[in-house]
């Protein structure tokens, strides 16, 4: 089993991994737009979206996963009344041609309040028996 830190800034204080991978199997722990330990895009849904999954990928990829062995993804978002379509969006230019299965939950908040989503990704390669 390999695991991997990003260096975010409640990794350590936590105590979680940003992905684990083990085999064909890769989980990535939720990610948020936080960037070199700042919040980017505040009161942008989509824009945190794009950065919390472009942390997901760069995760993935350190584990020698790609996008295309995305199989699953879950979207928590806070007012999913007013954020959730643009999340979704996202989703589709993201992993449209993929296709994961996905959710998209709405909560009341994230542990800070200027962010709107985080994402979670798992990764499957090689060849379901």
């Amino acid at each position: 089993m390999t695991r991997f830190g990003s260096g975010g800034p409640y990794e350590e204080r936590f105590g979680y991994s940003r992905v684990v991978a083990t085999g064909p199997h890769a989980w990535v722990a939720g990610c948020t737009s936080v960037v070199d330990g700042e919040l980017v895009h505040e009161g942008d849904a989509a824009a945190q979206a794009r950065a919390a999954f472009a942390v997901a990928l760069q995760a993935l990829d350190r584990a020698g996963f790609g996008r295309a062995d995305v199989v699953r993804t879950r979207m928590f978002v806070v007012d999913v009344a007013a954020n959730g379509d643009a999340v979704a969006v996202v989703h589709g230019e993201v992993f449209g041609d993929v296709r994961p299965a996905a959710s998209l939950l709405g909560i009341a908040g994230l542990i800070d309040p200027r962010m709107l989503v985080e994402v979670e990704v798992e990764a499957f390669r090689g060849e379901w028996a």
